[in-house]
């Protein structure tokens, strides 16, 4: 994408928000909604493929744990690449402005998980194609960093007072919209195909899929960055880029507690999407579309508790909700992974109970320390917050749990589970120390 070309989107952004006098919350919304399921969109279909896929494509020389095992250790490095990818598109946000920022950053997210589509496997390329493999998921994360447009800002500071916890869950709506279109899609492949043409063409149609969302997201994330609020928060500073180095300086002890905040909502989040299909491919004889299946039902009841999330923090309050949240995680961690060896009905169990706990929690876990920053530092701020908070609570998760349960049963992944709970209670009780 040339400079001429951006200026073009650019320009075109600016002209629909003249000829409808900018933008509402509710525009916003949508706009944010569109932007955050691309991106888990992306995400998912990843993951998907690194327990259906990529063991047998990449890793055949290897047990199918193992595979995967390597799968998963290649999925973390785009939360490890993805701070990287922040550090050098705040330059570019700060030397060349927001639109080519995000229009740069877009095509490179979406040229990564295209690319992929065409991944020859270790038979063709031999030790090439985990190498090619890992070259795409760093491109993503890196991309994932420069995606950061700031309109989860603007929803919040264009939210009445009383409706913050409502505007804050509306992005979080992305993650499970998105597990449920890349869900979807490959359970009809996975069931309507053959194992041979699965296993040739059908599992790259997803990744073109993406593609694809990300070019719709990337005209309407533009028309949003053009529009007029936008511009007079960014000319006073309030989503104006600062230095990445500086923002740590000022704002470094908030930045860490807002990465551990969220733990154990993060941590869940991959304990009841990516592992848990990793488990009953490997460990149980059901067939994968079925839950694949599951996986969908369950994300709607994720949907409905996200929802739910921004009416009770409004009543009660975000770190209430979260500390409760984290509770209850530490409560599920007890028991329900054993549900996963209880056949369809006890993961059905586990699935929903744990999506409607992630859906409350999650659905909160964005805004619970980033509305603390200083004005000059919040974009920046919220940025590597986010980052590090997935770094840390997701990056490694679902490697981590795997191996755990492979050694030691599904209890030890409830462990793990549990010391994300406990490092969000004791994160949200150092905050209200330091905000008292």
């Amino acid at each position: 994408m040339t400079s001429s070309s951006i200026a073009a989107l650019e320009r075109d952004g600016r002209l629909v928000n003249a000829r409808h006098h900018g933008v509402n919350p509710g525009e916003i919304a949508i706009g944010v909604i569109i932007g955050r399921t691309s991106e888990f969109f992306d995400f998912f279909v990843f993951a998907i493929a690194s327990v259906i896929v990529f063991p047998k494509l990449v890793f055949p020389y290897v047990d199918p744990l193992t595979g995967t095992l390597w799968s998963f250790a290649i999925f973390a490095l785009a939360f490890i690449a993805r701070p990287i990818g922040t550090f050098i598109f705040m330059a570019v946000d700060d030397a060349y402005g927001r639109s080519t920022k995000l229009t740069i950053a877009l095509f490179l997210l979406g040229g990564s998980t295209v690319a992929l589509a065409f991944l020859p496997g270790y038979e063709a390329i031999g030790a090439a194609s985990a190498w090619l493999l890992a070259l795409s998921r760093i491109g993503q994360g890196i991309a994932l960093g420069g995606s950061w447009d700031g309109l989860a800002s603007l929803l919040a500071m264009n939210a009445p007072e009383n409706k913050r916890g409502w505007y804050a869950m509306i992005p979080q709506l992305g993650a499970p919209i998105g597990l449920i279109v890349a869900s979807g899609l490959f359970a009809y492949f996975v069931s309507s195909l053959s194992a041979e043409d699965f296993a040739s063409w059908g599992w790259r149609y997803p990744f073109f899929v993406a593609f694809a969302i990300n070019v719709v997201a990337l005209f309407s994330r533009l028309r949003l960055v053009q529009t007029p609020e936008f511009e007079r928060l960014f000319d006073n500073r309030e989503l104006q880029p600062a230095p990445v180095v500086e923002t740590l300086q000022m704002e470094g002890k908030r930045v860490a507690i807002g990465a551990f905040a969220p733990l154990a909502s993060f941590a869940l989040f991959h304990m009841v999407t990516v592992f848990p299909l990793s488990w009953i491919s490997l460990f149980t004889q059901e067939a994968t579309a079925s839950f694949l299946l599951i996986e969908v039902i369950a994300a709607v009841f994720g949907v409905a508790a996200i929802v739910a999330s921004g009416y009770i923090a409004d009543r009660v309050g975000r770190r209430t909700l979260l500390g409760s949240c984290a509770a209850a995680i530490a409560v599920f961690s007890g028991f329900a992974p054993l549900l996963l060896n209880a056949g369809q009905v006890g993961e059905l169990v586990f699935m929903v109970l744990g999506f409607v706990i992630l859906g409350l929690s999650f659905g909160q876990s964005s805004g619970s320390v980033a509305s603390g920053f200083s004005q000059q530092y919040r974009y920046t701020g919220s940025a590597m917050t986010s980052d590090l908070a997935w770094l840390f609570g997701a990056g490694f998760a679902p490697f981590v749990a795997l191996y755990l349960s492979s050694e030691f049963g599904l209890i030890a992944s409830g462990l793990y589970l549990l010391s994300g709970a406990v490092c969000t209670l004791a994160a949200l009780r150092i905050n209200k120390t330091l905000s008292s």
